[in-house]
């Protein structure tokens, strides 16, 4: 089984993806990261926030984990700004800490959603799915929940999926 690690996007501890969590945890128990939990600058090409909590953080997951599961609520049509900062801060593993970038190569990335009502474009997912590609990983799809009417086996069988 591969080592999953749910990446959660989410700004606050007791929003609605939070009840996505505790029912993903039902179905499979895995580590979990709350990036409000972290301080992540924005990223800069003169790279003046190598000391924040981004480096140590991708490199503690990279080392550990085969698939990346990353969950965020959808504001104004898009994923959430702490995960757009986190995956914006990939860029560092490009530039001034390409060994570890090369180590995402053969990784996975798999997304699930929450916003009050399904309106979610297919180009919704384009940043997920071309970031995985061009960083080498593969991209395992995507689920849009709906806090009110969360579909149980739905989920339950996109995170089995993702499993295989």
């Amino acid at each position: 089984m591969k080592a999953t690690v749910l990446i959660n996007g989410s700004a606050r501890a007791d929003g609605n993806c939070q009840e996505l969590i505790r029912l993903m945890m039902e179905h499979e128990r895995m580590p979990l990261v709350h990036l409000y939990e972290y301080n992540i600058g924005h990223y800069d090409y003169e790279h003046l926030n190598q000391k924040d909590d981004f480096l140590p953080l991708m490199k503690d997951l990279i080392t550990q984990y085969d698939q990346f599961l990353l969950l965020t609520p959808v504001y104004w049509y898009a994923m959430s700004g702490h995960l757009k900062v986190f995956l914006d801060r990939w860029t560092d593993l490009l530039t001034n800490e390409k060994e570890w970038g090369r180590k995402l190569r053969g990784k996975e990335m798999a997304v699930v959603t929450s916003s009050h009502g399904n309106h979610l474009a297919s180009q919704f997912w384009l940043p997920f799915e071309y970031s995985a590609r061009y960083l080498g990983m593969s991209f395992k799809g995507g689920l849009h929940t709906e806090p009110e009417t969360i579909n149980l086996p739905q989920l339950a069988s996109f995170l089995k999926d993702i499993q295989s």
